[in-house]
C-alpha cells in the first residue's frame, strides 16, 4: 500500500514537471517564431514592393497593412518603416499570439492530471484497500479464527470474493464443530462400550479360573460355567458388531442442496475449469454435444462429483485421452467419462465405490480412497446413481441424474 502511495506521488510529481517543461518550451518557442515570422513577413514584402510595386498583406501572416508612410497616421499595432525605390512605407504587423495554444495545452495536461489522481485514489480506495483487507481475513482464517463473521462489501471488484471468503468461513466453523462433535461421540462410543465390554470379559476370566482350579466338582456346574462363558463371549461379538457398524456409518455428514438447474451450467464450469489442465498435460479432452435438460439435483455438488472423477482420470489413465460423452435412458440423463488406459481389473469394479477402498493402480498415487466413495454418497443423496465399467482399453464412470 505505501509502495503505490511513493508512485502514485511520483507518477503526479512527474506529470507537473512534464507540464511546467512543456510550458517553458512553448512560451520560447512561439515568441522566436513570432518574432521570427514577422521579420521574413516584411523582408518579402520589401521584395515585392521593389519588383512589383505594390504587394498585398493578405499574402503574409503576420502584415496587416502596408501603406506609404504618413507621419500623421496612427494605429494600433506595430510597424516597420521600409525604403524602397526612395520611396518610405509603413508596414504594420502583428506577432503572433501563443496564449491560446498554452492555455489548451495546459488544459490538456491539467485534466489528465485531475484524471490521473482520480484513478489512483479509486485504484487505492476500491481495489488496493479491500485487497489488504482480504489479505488479513485469509491470514486470520489460515491462524484458525473463524468465529469473527467477514464484514460484507458491495464493491464490485470483491463484493462476491468476499462473500465467498465468508462462506468458507462459515463452512470451516461449521466443520470444526461436526468434527469436535464426532470426536466427542466417539469418545463416548469408546469408553461406553468399553465399559460394557469389561463386565462380560470379568465373567469370562472368573469362569475360566475357577474350571482351571476344579472349583466346579460336577459336570452340571462345569456345563454352566460353560454356558456363562459362551453368553459372554456371544455379548463381547454384539458389541465388536456394534463398533463395527459405527465404523460404516457415513462420517462425512455429506449435504446437498436439492433444486434443479440446467446442464449446461454445469458443463460450462467443467470446461472452463479443465481444458487448460488437460492442454497443459497434453491430453485430449473432448467434451460431446449434449441436450441442455433441466435436471433435479444440486449443480455445485455435481460439479464437485464431475471434478472427482476428471482427478481420477489424470492421476490413473495414461493421458492420452478423456472424453465425456452424454446419453438418455427413460427419464434420466447419464454422463460418461471416459478415459484411455484403464489400470484396473473388472474384479475391482465393486469395490471403487467403497470407503478408503485404493485400487491395485494406486501404488504410485497419492490418496484417500474418499473419492468415489464421496461421489457415490452425494449422487444418492440427489437421487442419482454411480456406476463403472471397463470396455477393453478403456475405463469409463457414468453418472446417473434424474430429469424434470
Amino acid at each position: 500500500m505505501n509502495n503505490f502511495r511513493k508512485i502514485a506521488v511520483s507518477l503526479l510529481v512527474l506529470e507537473v514537471i512534464i507540464t511546467i517543461f512543456f510550458n517553458v518550451i512553448l512560451y520560447r518557442d512561439a515568441n522566436n517564431q513570432g518574432k521570427r515570422q514577422y521579420r521574413v513577413d516584411i523582408k518579402r514584402a520589401e521584395l515585392a514592393l521593389s519588383t512589383n510595386g505594390s504587394a498585398s498583406p493578405s499574402d503574409y501572416p503576420s502584415i496587416v497593412n502596408i501603406l506609404p508612410f504618413d507621419e500623421n497616421y496612427k494605429t494600433n499595432n506595430d510597424y516597420a518603416v521600409v525604403n524602397v525605390n526612395g520611396k518610405l512605407y509603413s508596414i504594420e504587423y502583428v506577432i503572433h499570439d501563443s496564449s491560446t495554444e498554452v492555455l489548451f495545452m495546459n488544459i490538456g495536461l491539467g485534466g489528465m492530471i485531475v484524471i490521473t489522481l482520480f484513478v489512483l485514489v479509486y485504484v487505492d480506495r476500491k481495489i488496493l484497500k479491500p485487497f489488504n483487507t482480504m489479505s488479513n481475513y485469509s491470514l486470520e482464517l489460515a491462524r484458525g479464527n473463524l468465529s469473527n463473521p467477514i464484514k460484507q462489501d458491495k464493491n464490485k471488484f470483491f463484493g462476491k470474493f468476499m462473500w465467498g471468503m465468508d462462506m468458507l468461513r462459515d463452512n470451516l466453523e461449521t466443520n470444526r464443530k461436526k468434527e469436535l462433535e464426532l470426536q466427542k461421540e466417539k469418545k463416548t462410543l469408546i469408553l461406553s462400550i468399553s465399559h460394557d465390554i469389561k463386565t462380560p470379559l470379568s465373567a469370562i476370566k472368573l469362569y475360566t479360573r475357577a474350571l482351571s482350579s476344579d472349583l466346579y466338582d460336577t459336570p452340571e456346574k462345569r456345563q454352566d460355567a460353560l454356558d456363562g462363558i459362551s453368553r459372554n463371549a456371544l455379548d463381547i461379538e454384539k458389541y465388536v458388531a456394534d463398533i463395527v457398524a459405527a465404523s460404516k456409518e457415513d462420517f462425512l455428514n455429506l449435504e446437498a442442496t436439492i433444486g434443479e438447474f440446467y446442464l449446461s451450467s454445469v458443463i460450462a464450469r467443467i470446461k472452463v475449469l479443465y481444458e487448460d489442465k488437460f492442454a497443459r498435460f497434453h491430453t485430449e479432452f473432448k467434451i460431446n454435444e449434449f441436450s441442455d435438460l433441466l435436471l433435479k439435483g444440486d449443480p455445485d455438488r455435481l460439479e464437485e462429483v464431475i471434478q472427482n472423477i476428471l482427478e481420477n482420470a489424470i492421476k490413473y489413465g495414461d493421458g492420452k485421452r478423456v472424453t465425456i460423452s452424454f446419453s438418455e435412458e427413460e427419464d434420466c440423463t447419464l454422463i460418461s467419462v471416459t478415459n484411455s488406459g484403464c489400470s484396473i481389473s473388472e474384479d475391482e469394479i465393486p469395490h471403487l465405490f467403497e470407503s478408503f477402498y485404493r485400487g491395485t493402480n494406486s501404488s504410485k498415487h497419492e490418496g484417500s480412497g474418499l473419492g468415489l466413495y464421496i461421489a457415490r454418497s452425494l449422487m444418492r443423496i440427489m437421487d442419482g446413481d454411480i456406476f463403472a465399467n471397463i470396455n477393453g482399453d478403456e475405463f469409463s464412470i457414468v453418472v446417473v441424474l434424474r430429469q424434470l
